[in-house]
């Protein structure tokens, strides 16, 4: 009897041990499954990842033309700007008003999902190229100004001024000179020199659109108003200066512009020139020695020069000369006695002041 009641108490002992390990047992379940499911039901009611801002360092973010929010936030995902690309693109879903422009934009990387597209709206953080052409530049002149101001080499420049196809100039066009329209351009960072020559070609289009000129006479109008461009001074001389080259197109006189005579030598900075060049009939620019207009335009004319050509000032005027260099005075004539005067006060000037080299 004592034997048996031995036994019962040892098999109860066995039963509550074996309980306690099971309570354990699942106590701990209990545990793990917390461990694995809690951080996510936080993540749940915590949002999408997110950097607390404002960022640091600087990186260079560009926007394709194209590009949709889930594609910008890919990019800024992969230049790590923004922890993730939910964290950006919720802020676009919940405010439709918010739009993306194409360009280069200035942000830091690990910034608030909030902050990037704030940075991304706000003109100031726009990467732009500015450049500034001025008028009557010539085409290498521009090239230059276009390598100094947008990094462009002008070996890319010159190669990509060789192919006139792709510019949509008339068949009469012989280069890009005089179709390079003179104004400031702003162009986002990564342009080529094929987009900034089109964009300025395309403003010297509109300009010629603007003024009525017919596309057939386009390059003869360029031709024109860039020898004004060139040999006028003064604004209010504009018109005067195109109707002296104007009267003697109309009666078979030659123009006589040292500027084209200049231009055709690669002497592109004056507009003086000497007996022999005037005298060299192979130079196709040289007005002297060839009838009417040269080959080809020998500048970038503005809107100034170009509405001068398009109507003159009225006059009977055939001959001009500056007198005054350093002023930009200049006489006008009707007679070559009265502009033999204009000669003597410009070799005057030069007496008094030797060492001008214009």
């Amino acid at each position: 009897m004592a034997g048996r009641r031995a036994r019962e108490r040892k098999q109860r002992g066995r039963r509550r041990l074996i309980g306690a390990i099971v309570a354990l047992v699942i106590l701990a379940g209990i545990g793990i499954a917390a461990a694995w499911a809690i951080p996510r039901v936080i993540d749940r009611f915590s949002g999408p990842e997110d950097y607390p801002g404002p960022g640091t360092g600087e990186v260079i973010v560009q926007v394709q033309s194209g590009q949709n929010g889930y594609d910008v936030a890919a990019t800024l995902v992969e230049q790590d700007v923004v922890a993730s690309a939910e964290a950006f693109t919720d802020i676009l879903v919940a405010d439709p008003s918010i739009q993306l422009q194409p360009g280069a934009y200035r942000l830091m990387q690990q910034m608030s999902a909030q902050g990037a597209v704030d940075a991304l709206v706000d003109p100031a953080n726009k990467v732009e190229l500015r450049v500034t052409v001025p008028e009557g530049y010539t085409l290498p002149q521009v090239f230059e100004r276009l390598e100094r101001d947008l990094g462009i080499p002008q070996a890319e420049l010159l190669q990509a001024s060789g192919d006139l196809t792709q510019f949509g100039l008339p068949e009469n066009a012989v280069s890009l000179e005089g179709w390079l329209f003179p104004a400031t351009y702003t162009f986002d960072e990564g342009v080529t020199a094929v987009d900034v020559l089109t964009a300025m070609v395309e403003r010297q289009r509109q300009a010629l659109e603007a003024a009525g000129v017919a596309e057939a006479d386009q390059e003869r109008v360029l031709i024109f108003a860039s020898i004004v461009q060139r040999e006028a001074r003064l604004p209010d001389d504009f018109g005067r200066v195109a109707r002296v080259f104007q009267n003697r197109l109309d009666i078979g006189m030659p123009l006589q512009s040292d500027a084209t005579v200049a231009y055709g030598t690669g002497n592109l900075h004056v507009v003086t020139t000497t007996a022999e060049e005037r005298a060299d009939a192979g130079n196709p620019y040289n007005t002297y020695a060839n009838p009417g207009l040269p080959v080809g335009p020998i500048g970038a004319p503005g809107d100034t020069a170009i509405q001068a050509a398009l109507s003159p000032t009225e006059g009977d005027w055939l001959y001009f000369v500056t007198v005054n260099p350093e002023t930009g005075e200049t006489v006008f004539s009707e007679t070559l006695a009265e502009h033999e005067v204009g000669v003597a006060q410009f070799q005057q000037f030069l007496r008094d002041n030797p060492g001008w080299g214009g």
